[in-house]
């Protein structure tokens, strides 16, 4: 929890009506934090992968239609250079081109969901891949493997994971990206939907972080579900619900 949220909203407990709307309020207007335009059709979306009845096969495609709205908007934040071009009429055209090399990273499982699409829009694009669980005996995010490009620390990269409940997978995979030698500014977190409690610890504990979402949820419940949600996207993704 950001220490500014500390004295309104016991861990312990479901935050209060009033704390709920403070934390949104406080989570919405945060520089670093990038929604996507709340069209209709993002809504009807998103409407869509939360419905509990939603088949599988309906969930990836819409799933995928969100990931790629989000993959693009992502884009909208790298750095450009003004570059010339010449125009089969002959004509020059001022345009633009992006500056600096890109890459993805995606959290296992989950967000490996999330590579095709980051694919569609950058063709040969290198993803690297990080697997992070909570051991069990001190309830902190354990990171079990990475494999990351040997320049990503040259590189902007696009951490890919389509839910931010608490972030502690999320902050453990960019604690590994600095130790790669990744600058914190170069490091863009796109998600489907994210609680609020989430993006102001990730943004307090890395301020030139950037945030890409399709929506911010209400809050968690007690075992740190992100509510309304869509229950776990993981499962609901590649097929293995029970």
């Amino acid at each position: 929890m950001p220490a500014l949220l500390r004295p309104i909203v016991d861990r312990q407990l479901q935050p209060s009506s009033c704390a709920v709307v403070l934390i949104l309020k406080l989570a919405a207007q945060h520089p670093r934090l990038h929604q996507l335009p709340q069209t209709k059709q993002l809504k009807a979306l998103m409407t869509i992968i939360r419905d509990q009845t939603t088949p599988r096969g309906d969930f990836v495609f819409y799933s995928d239609r969100v990931i790629r709205l989000l993959v693009e908007e992502g884009l909208n934040h790298l750095p450009v250079v003004n570059k010339e071009v010449i125009t089969p009429m002959g004509m020059p055209f001022q345009g633009v081109s992006f500056e600096g090399r890109i890459c993805g990273v995606s959290i296992m499982r989950a967000g490996e969901s999330m590579e095709q699409g980051l694919r569609d829009v950058c063709t040969s694009v290198r993803i690297g891949k990080v697997l992070i669980q909570r051991d069990e005996s001190t309830a902190q995010a354990k990171m079990y493997y990475s494999k990351l490009p040997k320049d990503i620390s040259n590189r902007w990269v696009l951490l890919l994971d389509p839910m931010l409940a608490t972030g502690g997978s999320a902050v453990k995979c960019i604690e590994t990206l600095l130790e790669a030698g990744v600058k914190e500014d170069r490091i863009l977190f796109i998600n489907l939907i994210c609680s609020p409690e989430g993006v102001l610890a990730m943004l307090e504990q890395f301020p030139k972080l950037q945030i890409i979402t399709a929506e911010i949820d209400e809050s968690m419940d007690v075992q740190k579900y992100i509510l309304p949600g869509l229950g776990d996207f993981g499962d609901r993704y590649f097929g293995t619900e029970d």
